[in-house]
């Protein structure tokens, strides 16, 4: 792509994202304000309830420290014993892997910005080799990235806009060609910032990058190359029809906590006027309302016949704001899910409430679930096993040439598996009550691995199956 078409592509990218820009600034100034910055907070339900619904997207899809996915042959045969072996080797590396690197963090970041503005990238790099993982995770600020979707409706082309001076231009693109002028601006350690544009998108199975200086009367190209997977990874919480960024909880919430942030402001200006009252005095030449301080032991003068300082009476009472802040605040966990996905209630809880509460938060996040697993988890393990296997971490050709499955084993996905082992377990407590025939139409050894598999117990907890019947 020549560096004129790029740059005016980016131009346009960049117009329709503008709309957004005031409504993603507005939510980001009631949840997460920058420091010393911003509309002044008087309410942080929502900032709470949006830090916990992150926290929890990271625990339920990508819990550190623990496996939330794993691989296997598409359609499992008797020959297939070794490539599944092979399969749950490449597995365990990836999670050595990501287990060693910052991927716990940045994801979190990532989930933060998904809830405020409804969209999130993450930048999946490899790392220099020596290092203590392959792989290497940034949070790009959805700010500070313009998107636009692919062929297949996922937000595959990223722009970033960034200001570096010649020197650091030089030392980022060390091959690049740059003018004389630029080139002693470097040598001199001119100081003075350049534009710089990058971006990503797809092209016959791959990515392509490109690095331009994006000056609009002269833009030049600075690097270009491919990638075989991107490593840029976009998603969305929801998605309206013809629009490309996503939508978040926040969002929808957002006239909840600017309504929350207003009657908090009304309660403390009443309170501070409860608490200090305000007064009225005749103007009688002996008082100076400038000098008068109403601290305990004071003693303020009057002229004879004067009734000094008079407490002026409050206007109303101002308690029905607190039943209306209880319905907002109310209002506000419930759109960021902080009490349905959350932190599980005080106290003692049975099997059937704990499958209800899994139900629960499965029938609220099955749409953005499904979502996420197409534009997140999907791309987000290619990406990885992509990187393993160019540094031969895996064998190669593993993946090529045959068909593996993906399986999500994280704490949401299994939700569905609880209740399908639930509903299984009662039909084998059934069969076994009928006895006799019907229960010698049950394979006990294929029903505990179906139930292994379905709850997600390690293999190593079965013994071995010669029959191959899974």
């Amino acid at each position: 792509m020549e560096p004129e078409t790029l740059l005016a592509r980016h131009d346009a990218a960049l117009e329709r994202r503008r709309p957004l820009e005031p409504l993603w600034q507005a939510c980001y100034d009631h949840v997460l304000p920058p420091i010393g910055a911003g509309a002044a907070l008087f309410d942080a339900t929502a900032a709470d309830a949006a830090e916990q619904l992150a926290a929890s997207l990271l625990a339920e899809l990508t819990p550190p420290w623990s496996r939330w996915f794993g691989l296997a042959p598409a359609r499992p045969g008797p020959e297939d014993a070794a490539f599944t072996a092979a399969l749950e080797e490449a597995a365990q590396a990836l999670q050595r892997h990501l287990d060693r690197s910052n991927f716990a963090v940045e994801m979190h970041q990532a989930f933060l910005d998904l809830v405020v503005a409804g969209t999130g990238v993450l930048l999946v790099e490899e790392a220099p080799l020596g290092a203590a993982s392959a792989f290497r995770f940034a949070a790009v600020p959805l700010r500070g990235a313009v998107l636009e979707e692919g062929e297949e409706g996922r937000l595959e082309v990223l722009f970033r806009s960034t200001r570096l001076p010649a020197a650091a231009l030089r030392r980022r693109f060390p091959a690049a060609p740059l003018p004389p002028e630029l080139e002693r601006a470097a040598a001199n350690g001119d100081t003075q910032p350049l534009p710089l544009l990058e971006a990503i998108w797809p092209e016959r199975g791959t990515a392509r990058y490109a690095a331009i200086l994006a000056d609009p009367g002269r833009p030049l190209p600075l690097a270009e190359g491919r990638f075989a997977e991107s490593p840029c990874i976009a998603f969305r919480w929801l998605k309206v029809p013809g629009e490309q960024y996503g939508r978040g909880p926040v969002m929808k919430a957002l006239p909840d906590i600017r309504t929350a942030n207003k009657v908090v402001e009304l309660v403390l200006k009443n309170a501070s006027i409860a608490a200090t009252g305000i007064w009225q005095a005749e103007d009688d030449g002996v008082l100076n309302p400038a000098t008068v301080k109403l601290v305990p032991g004071a003693i303020i003068p009057r002229a004879p016949g004067s009734s000094g300082l008079t407490p002026l009476a409050a206007p109303g009472n101002f308690d029905v704001s607190q039943l209306v802040l209880q319905d907002l605040r109310a209002r506000i966990r419930g759109a960021l899910l902080a009490d349905r996905i959350g932190a599980l209630p005080s106290g003692p809880m049975t099997a059937t409430e704990v499958l209800e509460r899994g139900s629960q938060a499965a029938r609220l996040l099955g749409a953005t679930y499904g979502r996420l697993q197409s534009e997140l988890l999907t791309p987000l393990v290619g990406r990885c096993l992509g990187i393993l296997g160019r540094r031969g971490e895996i064998a190669p050709a593993l993946l090529a040439g045959r068909e593996v499955a993906l399986r999500y084993e994280s704490p949401l996905a299994r939700m569905q598996g609880r209740a399908d082992a639930a509903n299984t377990l009662l039909f084998l407590q059934a069969v076994g009550q009928l006895g006799g025939d019907a229960a010698r139409q049950v394979d006990a050894g294929a029903a505990t691995r179906w139930l292994a598999r379905t709850l997600g117990a390690p293999t190593e907890v079965l013994l071995p199956n010669p029959t191959n019947r899974e």
